[in-house]
């Protein structure tokens, strides 16, 4: 017989705005454990930094890099700039200092129309059945890979498979994306590896001053004009899109950061070019981003045309009783980075 649970709010997701949610949620005086709860597959904190690869780096230093009510502490290491380990030891110790109360290993399955003006959340260890659901699942677990005419007989991985360059020793290695993950892991394979890059459009470097404080702030600037009816001021995207961490910068000096337009097709050993010559590799690493991880909402029946869930801030428009956190601009500016997921959680809590 399935167990049967209650709580005012249910959060889904432990990672960064799980968190930033139920410290807000506390804040305001609600109990963890008890007014609501945090429910989280993972069986460790950390989010999906715990699933990154371990030379991944943040895109600013620590002082803008955290959550709200504790600094992250300061990073000690080689720049300012700090890896996802320390990321990983501050949420966890973050999740700690709140006394959140996050249930691990708790997959939700599904979320629901109950009785009596309540949702239903449905998970592996049962039922929880809430006035207010709050997701925040992330992308992370949902890797996205284009699709290709034709079929390649060498090791293919995703970002999210991706662990150390060394594995990529003495070979030939082709390198689909155009995002930051793309530049810092051509930036390590380089240094072992014979490497082609290949890009929609010709990458853009954002300079070296600018970090992901500055793209925070220019992001929100956009987002409260566009609020007020003012003209779009057009965001981060004159500035570039790559954010010049230590290792993008030395694979600028090393003269690596060259890109070229994308294949046409995949074939047994490598891919076929626009222009009909043929390039042999042994392995291709698709950094091509992620997608929402909103499997679990399925069943409300609430997604848009674009395969988002049309929102109003981060209230789902066709399902008040649900929010939205952590999954892009749509859902909050900056949303799913370690500060705005804060600043976006203090707007949902105060909404709430």
């Amino acid at each position: 017989m399935t167990s049967q649970h209650a709580a005012r709010m249910v959060v889904i997701g432990g990672g960064q705005a799980g968190l930033a949610t139920g410290f807000y949620l506390r804040r305001s005086g609600l109990v963890p454990g008890a007014d609501f709860v945090i429910l989280d597959a993972a069986d460790r904190p950390g989010g999906a930094w715990a699933q990154m690869w371990p030379t991944l780096r943040t895109f600013s230093p620590t002082q803008y890099s955290s959550l709200p009510g504790w600094m992250m502490p300061p990073w000690t290491g080689d720049s300012g700039y700090p890896l996802a380990a320390h990321v990983v030891d501050y949420l966890t110790r973050y999740e700690q200092r709140y006394e959140l109360d996050v249930r691990r290993s708790t997959a939700v399955t599904a979320v629901s129309r109950g009785d009596h003006q309540r949702l239903v959340v449905h998970t592996d260890d049962g039922d929880w059945s809430a006035e207010q659901v709050i997701s925040a699942t992330g992308t992370w677990s949902r890797p996205f890979v284009p699709t290709y005419p034709g079929s390649f007989a060498g090791r293919q991985l995703h970002t999210a498979d991706y662990r150390q360059a060394s594995a990529f020793t003495g070979q030939r290695v082709l390198i689909v994306g155009g995002g930051n993950s793309a530049a810092q892991i051509l930036a390590e394979v380089s240094t072992v590896a014979e490497t082609t890059w290949v890009t929609l459009r010709p990458p853009r470097f954002l300079p070296d001053d600018v970090d992901g404080r500055a793209l925070f702030e220019i992001a929100t600037r956009r987002h409260r004009a566009r609020e007020l009816g003012e003209p779009d001021t057009g965001g981060v995207v004159g500035l570039g899109d790559i954010v010049m961490v230590q290792s993008v910068r030395e694979a600028r000096d090393r003269d690596v950061l060259h890109a070229r337009e994308p294949f046409t097709r995949l074939v047994e050993d490598g891919v076929r070019w626009r222009d009909g010559t043929k390039s042999s590799y042994d392995a291709i690493i698709w950094c091509t981003g992620f997608r929402p991880a909103l499997g679990h909402l399925s069943r409300l029946g609430l997604r848009g045309p674009d395969g988002h869930i049309p929102t109003d801030g981060t209230q789902a428009v066709k399902e008040p009783r649900l929010h939205l956190i952590g999954y892009g601009d749509w859902t909050g500016p900056a949303s799913a980075t370690l500060i705005g997921a804060g600043r976006t959680a203090r707007t949902l809590v105060a909404e709430l």
